[in-house]
């Protein structure tokens, strides 16, 4: 009888076949992900090596769900994660999904940036009345309306395929649940701008901007994630009681920056600094002899101001002793609040802003010759 040892020593020979025990062929388990190369790409199929006995299939009906995007980045050679769906088939096929393992990688994404804090750009993928759908890889984020800057009803900010900013706030892989909130990227992202503002904003730049509030003090101007303030002395060269006399919330205007306290975050803005200042046209404007129409605008004990009724608003005093040939003891014996009246400049002084004005020497004889040429000249 033969025997089943050979070789010196006694020991015992190797079956031909016992090379495939010492073999580690991975066998596929359903629900895990591995890595792989796509060995093949056609027809709408990739095949997959994933270490095992044999090939992987990414189904054609999977890849065609695919966009064109994600289709251009499997190219044979490439490695990808792989989600084993069924370890074998009833025709022996491992059946791979790409999509699925993606997705799980998607969820650690997501993870990760709610742990970060960092502010995620996707497309808008749909919408309900609970607000809107937006893409974070291949899972689907829910932004509800409270979590809107614009609210639900702002239809052209939130269309399907627009791309959107939010930080993710909630993630349940579970639950399939992941919320975002846009609002809380608008936070971000405004201190991102303000910081970096703050840094670069030097006093004398020009910024466009626009106003978000009114109060009676003066105007909050937004410009670019940082509010400034527009003291109502700084609205316009003309004298204005209250804001709204010359914005509204909404408005678009250019500032000039005044002063700026980084330590504070505050910024001191002006409009009229952009604006021609009056008084440096005053000379080209006006000269002493001058008639104009004007409104009365307050009384003192030693006269009244009035308003020069024209482009640049000039205000002038008409001293106690001009408003009136006859001796008067307060300027209410002649004028009174918001009358209108004409009066004659009679000093101008654009080193001191100051307008001399007077009523009584509307009709003097000494200005004859002057009014009958502007007669004429008109």
């Amino acid at each position: 009888m033969a025997s089943n040892s050979t070789g010196t020593g006694g020991g015992a020979s190797e079956h031909p076949m016992d090379f495939l025990l010492s073999v580690d062929f991975k066998l596929p388990k359903a629900g895990e992900i591995r890595r792989g190369y796509i060995v093949s790409n056609q027809n709408n199929e990739i095949i997959v090596d994933i270490g095992s006995k044999s090939e992987g299939i990414i189904s054609n009906r999977e890849v065609d769900s695919l966009d064109q995007e994600t289709k251009e980045k499997l190219e044979v050679g490439t490695e990808i994660p792989v989600f084993v769906v069924e370890p074998e088939d009833a025709n022996g096929n491992t059946i791979l999904s790409y999509v699925k393992a993606a997705a799980q990688q998607d969820w650690l994404d997501a993870e990760d940036l709610m742990a970060s804090k960092e502010v995620h750009k996707g497309k808008i993928v749909g919408n309900n009345r609970g607000g809107i759908l937006v893409g974070v890889g291949h899972i689907r984020g829910f932004i509800p309306n409270s979590q809107l800057i614009h609210g639900r009803q702002a239809e052209k900010e939130y269309a399907v395929g627009k791309e959107i900013s939010s930080k993710v706030i909630e993630v349940d892989r579970e639950r399939n649940r992941l919320i975002l909130s846009e609002r809380a990227a608008e936070q971000e992202l405004r201190q991102t701008r303000r910081e970096k503002l703050l840094i670069n904003i030097q006093e004398g730049d020009v910024y466009e901007g626009k106003v978000v509030n009114l109060a009676d003090f003066g105007a909050f101007i937004d410009i670019g994630g940082v509010e400034g303030l527009v003291h109502l002395s700084e609205l316009s060269w003309k004298r204005i009681n209250n804001p709204s006399e010359k914005l509204k919330v909404g408005d678009n205007v250019s500032v000039y920056v005044l002063k700026v306290d980084e330590e504070r975050q505050r910024l001191a803005l002006s409009i009229k600094r952009l604006e021609a200042d009056p008084w440096s046209l005053v000379s080209e404007n006006y000269q002493v002899g001058q008639l104009m129409a004007a409104k009365i605008t307050k009384l003192t004990n030693f006269g009244a101001f009035a308003r020069i009724q024209d482009d640049y608003e000039l205000e002038g005093l008409i001293h106690i002793s001009e408003l009136s040939e006859d001796h008067i003891t307060h300027p209410r014996e002649v004028v009174k609040s918001s009358q209108d009246v004409t009066v004659r400049i009679i000093r101008i002084d654009p080193e001191q802003r100051q307008l001399g004005l007077s009523i009584k020497q509307v009709a003097s004889d000494k200005y004859m010759e002057s009014d009958l040429e502007m007669f004429n000249a008109a």
